[in-house]
This record gives structure tokens, sequence and C-alpha cells, in this order.
């Protein structure tokens, strides 16, 4: 084990998108995804997440994820932002598997890996299983982990408060991504270890989405990790931003036309995301599409909605 008691910097984190050429293989289009990447590491967001469920983990090969790694921090390198936290997604279907793509991620410059407990055998994986993993990941990979709690990509299985008292004890496991909307063990978490931005906690707790991150600051929690980042960085970085410095007022008006924009991302699933963000930022529409067998967004109503649905934040975006 490396890297321990390495606190997961508080703020927005992006999970980057991942961009694809219409060929046969729908090989990644590294033009646009540089272009994605200089992007987000411009708007000023607190760090950056390759391969996770909005870029498509599973669907990429360790050499891609690698060079997606790399891509990132020398952009990052570029323009000046040398330290940007890099989170690295990992996908697998055992405890090997996944401290195998930590090592991965480490060799590939990422600083944190971010971790879905394996569900093939859900049937099977009790409270001492799901714990079990996290501590045996930990105590193997070479950066701090971060634990992710999407209950509704792992058949069901949800990392509980009482399990995150005990996986928050130990050194190398850094935070847990709450894709749960569980602000409750935000609150659990904060009471245990301390509150984000006023402790400076070893462990700490993210939203899953921005579209509660108001109420999850407000019990202690870090940040969030939001794909909504994707199109709007800099709003989401101004409502963290207006909370910590005590405009609640402010930050809570934002959060409402936020959380209305965020329901567009959710509803319209990654296909949907990656179409409205290529629309609104001129992509090719080609480069949009999901690995299949993910279905292209092609239905023109639902094209329609989540277009109206994102564009209330548009120009708050655009006055930041």
């Amino acid at each position: 084990m490396g890297s321990v008691q390495q606190a997961y910097p508080p703020g927005i984190h992006v999970p980057c998108l991942t961009w694809f050429r219409p060929d046969a293989t729908q090989s990644i289009d590294w033009e646009v995804q540089e272009l994605h990447v200089e992007f987000l590491v411009r708007s000023g967001l607190h760090g950056i997440v390759i391969a996770g469920t909005n870029g498509e983990a599973a669907t990429l090969t360790p050499e891609e994820k690698t060079k997606l790694l790399g891509l990132t921090r020398s952009t990052a390198q570029k323009l000046g932002q040398p330290n940007l936290p890099i989170t690295c997604g990992t996908f697998g279907g055992c405890t090997q598997a996944i401290i195998e793509d930590t090592k991965l991620a480490f060799k590939a410059g990422a600083d944190y890996a971010l971790v879905l407990v394996p569900s093939y055998f859900h049937f099977a994986m009790d409270t001492a299983a799901i714990v079990g993993f996290f501590q045996e990941v930990a105590s193997a990979s070479p950066i701090p982990i971060v634990i992710y709690n999407f209950p509704s990509v792992a058949a069901g299985l949800n990392v509980t408060s009482e399990m995150l008292e005990v996986l928050g004890e130990h050194p190398n496991i850094a935070a847990v991504k709450l894709t749960c909307g569980s602000i409750a063990s935000v609150a659990r978490s904060a009471a245990k270890f301390g509150r984000a931005l006023d402790d400076n906690p070893a462990f700490v707790a993210l939203a899953g989405q921005s579209d509660w991150l108001v109420p999850c600051l407000g019990v202690g929690g870090a940040g969030c990790i939001t794909g909504l980042a994707n199109l709007y960085p800099k709003t989401c970085v101004e409502l963290f931003n207006l909370y910590n410095a005590g405009i609640t007022a402010e930050a809570e008006q934002l959060q409402l036309q936020v959380a209305v924009a965020e329901w567009g991302f959710a509803k319209g699933g990654i296909n949907g995301t990656k179409w409205v963000v290529a629309k609104n930022l001129g992509y090719s529409e080609e480069s949009s599409w999901c690995r299949r067998p993910y279905p292209k967004f092609l239905n023109e109503e639902k094209r329609a909605w989540i277009t109206k649905q994102v564009k209330g934040v548009e120009k708050v975006e655009e006055g930041l």
C-alpha cells in the first residue's frame, strides 16, 4: 500500500465523458477527447474522474484507460495545473481484478481509484463480504480508494452507513461517492469522522449528483462528483463556492436551478447526457454515441425534453 491518509480534495469533481469515433470498433475519438479535457481543466474544477460510469468504464480496455489518464495529466500540466487531482474508475468481477486496476491507475498517473463493489455474485455478497472486499482492495492499492456506492448498477448492493463507519477507519480509504442519494450516510459519516469543510477529516462523503450538493455540504459532506459538470462546470463550482463562503441564500437559489438541469442528465441517461453535451459544446453528434450495445439517443421528443431541461443554467454558466 502506497499513499495513506491522503484526504480526498473537497469540491466539484467531474466524471469525464469518453468520446468515440463512428468506426466499426468505436475507437476513442482522441481529438474530441482532448478538446473536452481541456474544457474541463480550464473551467476551474477541483478534480477529474476518468473511467467512471459517465465515462463508460465497463467498455474501456486497460490500454485505453492508461492513455486517457495520460492525456488528462498532460493536459492539466500544459494548462498550468500539474497537481490537478485525478481519480480513475475501476471495473472487474473479482477482488484481484480490481486490485490490478488500482495498480494500473497508479502507474498511469491517477491519484485515487474509484471502486464499485463487484456484483455478479450479488446474491452471496453479505455485509462481511462487502466490507472485506473494500478492506482487501484498500490494503493492496498503491493509491487511496474512493468507495463508489451505486446500488442501481451493482445489482442493488448498498454500502450502508454502518459499513462506512468501519471502512472509513482504513488508512487507505479516502472517501465515498454516494450515488445512492443517501444524505443520512453523509451526516453519519460526518458525525463519526468530522465535517469535511471544517475538520479536514481523513475520510469524507460526497454526493453522487449536483442536485443535492447544498444539503450534502450542510450536513458535513465534501462536495460532489457530478456528470452535470461536463456541460456546466463553472456553475457547479460557483454553487460550491457560494455555500462555502456562507452566501447561503444565493447558494440555495442556484441549487434549485442546478437540480432541474441535473434531472435532465439523470433521466436522459449516459447517451442523452453525451448527446446534449456534444450539442451544446459543438462536438460532432457521431462522437456522442455510447459504445454498443448502449442505444443511440435518437428520440426527438426526448431530445427536445433534455435540451429544455438543461437550458435553465445556460445563462448562469455564460456569466461566470
